[in-house]
């Protein structure tokens, strides 16, 4: 018998089909060649037929360029950190699109000259925290702390409470951060009680400011006591306070969550926070406050080091300005209208053993920890919870009481279908009605 390796074809005459040459245009040269070079190894195997290897080479190319999956996050945190915190708005992604050309980041198109660079979102931010004389960016909420420390304590003193000595991820941990930068620390009170008067006894010419730290990842109860910025604010140095989560107005939902407005209203003189959580926005470093601290931080060296990109910019302007962003969405949800859904959803999913259940989400993204959400999830089977992961696109909930919880609240509604197709994919025949 003839060896059918003699048959498969050559790898330029695979590469010619027009779908493969308008895929390299989109993902690149290699990847594509990839994909055709697999698609000959089975042919050479006698898996696939001679005839079917561009078939095979376009049906496993990937979806783009990048090995970052998109996840829809089922499971009951609103800002995961693992899943890239904040989802982006639909404002945001279109903005995204639109600067990810030439743009006029440091151009001002009126007069031919350099513009302010980032000078719109700058714009954006200070008109939704007016409480804030001036405004600036950088990548992210360490990188605003620490800015103020370098440019305003190098060599100084930084006066903090003990029980504000926080770990803040993955362990990294705000002292560690402060010394990086040549700040001294003088810590004050105990871990559980702090008043004005140790601040007041610690604060002395080497002092360069006094910092607010929000826990937002923890919480101590029982015998304790904190200072309020307002009160802090009567001291002869200014209060920086890092708020962490980015909340920029209170919100009825979380009560005990400070703001960026109330913050400064209170007397602080900066505050610094991270773009990518309650706000909902990219990964960046908001720092509000006072002009003439503003600009000193603005102007000093390391600031260029921590310069958000057009990118960044683009985004947070969106969200700032446009529709409700998925995680101001997801905190208004009602229990009612996510129970609506999940019925819906069960019901289209109720051959393969899918339940309603009430369910508990969380804020997340080191905010407002005792906080939780009334919720909706769709109950499946436990044996789910690994083919949805690995599933396109990989949906990740959660294994409770040996059950694979679906949570809704972080969801958009417009993804419901989506869920109920992946569900579909991996759960076997279909015989349910449509989510409709």
């Amino acid at each position: 018998m003839p060896d059918p390796r003699r048959a498969t074809p050559r790898t330029d005459q695979v590469l010619a089909d027009d779908r493969l040459r308008e895929a390299t245009g989109r993902l690149g040269a290699d990847l594509v060649k990839q994909s055709v070079t697999r698609a000959l190894e089975r042919c050479r195997t006698g898996e696939v037929a001679p005839a079917d290897v561009a078939d095979v080479a376009v049906a496993t190319l990937p979806a783009s360029a990048t090995e970052l999956r998109r996840v829809v996050n089922a499971t009951g945190v609103v800002v995961h950190t693992n899943l890239g915190r904040a989802p982006l708005s639909s404002a945001a992604v279109h903005a995204l699109a639109a600067a990810a050309g030439s743009t006029d980041i440091e151009l001002d198109l009126d007069t031919g000259r350099r513009g302010r660079r980032g000078r719109s979102a700058l714009s954006a931010l200070s008109r939704a925290v007016p409480e804030a004389e001036a405004t600036h960016v950088v990548n992210n909420g360490a990188a605003a702390l620490a800015l103020v420390a370098c440019a305003l304590a190098s060599g100084r003193e930084v006066v903090v409470a003990r029980g504000e000595l926080v770990e803040i991820g993955d362990g990294f941990r705000i002292p560690e951060l402060l010394e990086s930068v040549g700040a001294r620390l003088r810590e004050v009170g105990t871990t559980n009680r702090v008043r004005l008067a140790d601040y007041a006894e610690a604060v002395d010419d080497h002092t360069a400011f006094v910092l607010k730290v929000h826990p937002s990842n923890f919480v101590v109860r029982g015998f304790t006591s904190t200072v309020p910025v307002k009160e802090l604010a009567e001291l002869p140095v200014p209060v920086v306070a890092d708020i962490g989560s980015g909340l920029l107005r209170p919100h009825p939902r979380l009560p005990d969550e400070p703001s960026a407005a109330g913050t400064l209203a209170a007397g602080a003189a900066l505050v610094t926070a991270s773009g990518d959580k309650l706000l909902g926005g990219p990964q960046c470093g908001l720092l509000l406050g006072r002009a003439a601290l503003v600009e000193r931080l603005r102007r000093h060296p390391v600031a260029r080091a921590l310069r958000v990109d057009k990118l960044t910019l683009a985004a947070l302007e969106a969200t700032l300005t446009g529709p409700p962003a998925p995680v101001v969405r997801a905190l208004e949800a009602s229990a009612a209208e996510l129970l609506s859904r999940a019925e819906r959803i069960t019901a289209a999913l109720v051959d393969v053993g899918a339940e309603t259940v009430l369910s508990e989400a969380a804020v997340g993204g080191g905010g407002a920890p005792e906080v939780t959400l009334p919720s909706a999830a769709v109950a499946l089977p436990p044996g789910l919870a690994r083919p949805l992961r690995l599933g396109d696109p990989a949906v990740v909930g959660r294994v409770e009481h040996g059950r694979l919880l679906l949570d809704l609240v972080a969801v958009p509604p417009e993804e419901d279908e989506l869920l109920v197709h992946a569900v579909r994919r991996q759960a076997g025949p279909t015989q349910g009605s449509p989510c409709t």
